[in-house]
This record gives structure tokens, sequence and C-alpha cells, in this order.
């Protein structure tokens, strides 16, 4: 009788605890799939173009809108880098309209560093491309984020080609 009672509860707890304790856990990313998580605020348009511009590429995002400052001084993102949103990926940082394809670059190579940032907002980068535009691509770059604070150009972009 006690065996039974005990099959009963563990099925029990399986059906109902198991969906509740998944549920809560945090978003996994898809097999292959890189994780980025976003901090931005709630309504900036360009952030959610720049999260699909990274899901088309093949990243999993999950998204947090409830502003990014916080999450740049946890990062060590230096303030004057700042964008309209800050991200992590690969225990690297992102701030603002990074190309996916430097993050991939930087997490295929593993250099020793904070992250990349696009400081600002620059017409032409990814999420700064759409439509109300009109095609206009200012030049920017890519900074790498050395450990100390320091940057260097990690990629540059004129016309939105790489150079």
């Amino acid at each position: 009788m006690r065996t039974k009672t005990l099959t009963r509860r563990l099925a029990l707890q399986h059906v109902v605890l198991l969906p509740l304790a998944t549920a809560l856990l945090p978003a996994q990313a898809a097999p292959g799939k890189p994780q980025v998580e976003v901090w931005k605020d709630p309504a900036c348009g360009c952030c959610e173009d720049w999260v699909l511009h990274m899901e088309k590429s093949g990243f999993a995002v999950r998204v947090n809108g409830d502003g990014n400052e916080a999450a740049r001084k946890r990062l060590g993102i230096p303030a004057a880098l700042g964008s309209c949103h800050t991200a992590s990926v690969g225990g690297y940082a992102l701030e603002g309209h990074v190309p996916a394809k430097d993050v991939q670059r930087l997490l295929r190579e593993k250099p020793q560093a904070i992250g990349l940032a696009v400081p600002g907002m620059p017409v032409g980068s990814p999420g700064m491309d759409g439509a109300v535009y009109q095609g206009r691509k200012d030049p920017f770059d890519v900074l790498l984020v050395l450990p100390r604070g320091g940057t260097r150009i990690f990629q540059s972009y004129v016309k939105g080609v790489a150079v």
C-alpha cells in the first residue's frame, strides 16, 4: 500500500510541480544558439529592431524592458560608450547597435575584453536602419572594450559596409 501511495505522489509531483518549476527557470537558448540577454528602455523601438537583427542572425534573445544603465555599469561598460541598450552574450558585454557578425567574431576569437560597443545610435547600424532613415548610412566603429576600460577599433563601417 505504501508503494502505491508513494508512486501516486511522485506522479502527481511530476504532473504539477515539474511544469511549474520549468516555467520559473530563466529562458535557455535553443540548442546551438548563443543566448543574448538585453536590457533596454521599454519604449525604445530601435532596440526591438536590433533584437530582431540578432534573432535573424541565429541568436536566442531574452529582453528585459527595465532600462540599461544598471546593466551597463554591472557589466563594466564605461558610461562614455553608452547607447540605448546593453546586452550580454558568452561572458561579454555588448553596448548599443553592434552588428551580429561582429558578435559572432567576438565569440569565435574570444579576446581578453569586456565586450563590444557602438556608442550613441549611428544611423545605418543594425536597428537604426529602418525605412524612416531613407537608406542613410553614417560611418561608425565597433569598439573592443578592454579590461581596464580602454578601447580599440574592432571593426569600422562606411556606408553600411565593413572596412
